[in-house]
């Protein structure tokens, strides 16, 4: 008698193996359970060929045969490979295809100044406009910023500034209300706080790889200070 088990990853993409669905049915497969997966089309198992070739392998391991509910495939014979492999670069290059749009559209919408998401900087919280999407200053922390900017001008070097935060007792200060309301975190890190001062944010830039924009946010440090 069939008792047919549901492994379901819905949400996720297929192009990683990092799937709880997944790892169980290899699981189930490497312990004997299996004899057939059954899946609505290919690339609903995988959208990689490596990853694809890897599955395979586990398959033919302990016998168990592979069924495409809208596809023809037999993965038994040559010419059911050579298909499925056929089936599977097309499944990856869309994959690689949208990717590439994807930081398409990063790399322009930043040309234009927005913020496209990450760690935020300090001194701003998240754009409240979605068609600019422009930073918001965060006054307090804005203040903040500014004091650690004329402290490395006034000691001179970054050694100096960590070392005279650490004997004030000063530690980094986490945003946690738009109202402006902050909790302590740790002590300044030098890498902290070379990767700050160097920020281009503060001027008013947006910064993608190697190339600086004019930002749609308003700067908080004056290009002389920067």
């Amino acid at each position: 008698m069939v008792h047919p088990v549901i492994y379901d990853d819905g949400g996720i993409s297929g192009g990683t193996m990092e799937r709880p669905a997944l790892k169980q049915l290899l699981a189930d497969i490497d312990r004997g359970m299996i004899d057939i997966v059954v899946v609505y089309k290919v690339d609903r198992l995988t959208r990689s060929l490596m990853d694809f070739a890897k599955i395979v392998d586990r398959f033919d391991a302990r016998s168990v045969s592979f069924v495409s509910v809208t596809q023809a495939f037999n993965t038994t014979n040559s010419m059911g490979r050579l298909t499925l492999n056929v089936l599977l670069s097309f499944a990856q290059f869309e994959r690689e295809v949208t990717g590439e749009r994807i930081r398409d559209k990063i790399a322009q919408s930043k040309a234009k100044g927005m913020w496209m998401g990450g760690a935020l900087p300090v001194g701003y919280d998240t754009p409240t406009d979605p068609l600019t999407r422009a930073l918001v200053v965060n006054p307090k922390q804005a203040e903040l910023v500014r004091h650690l900017f004329d402290r490395y001008l006034a000691l001179g070097s970054v050694h100096a500034l960590k070392h005279e935060l650490d004997a004030a007792g000063e530690v980094t200060r986490v945003h946690t209300a738009r109202s402006g309301s902050q909790r302590g975190g740790k002590p300044y890190g030098r890498g902290s706080l070379f990767h700050l001062l160097r920020n281009r944010v503060y001027v008013g830039d947006i910064v993608h790889g190697d190339k600086s924009f004019p930002g749609a946010h308003p700067p908080i440090i004056d290009p002389e200070v920067f």
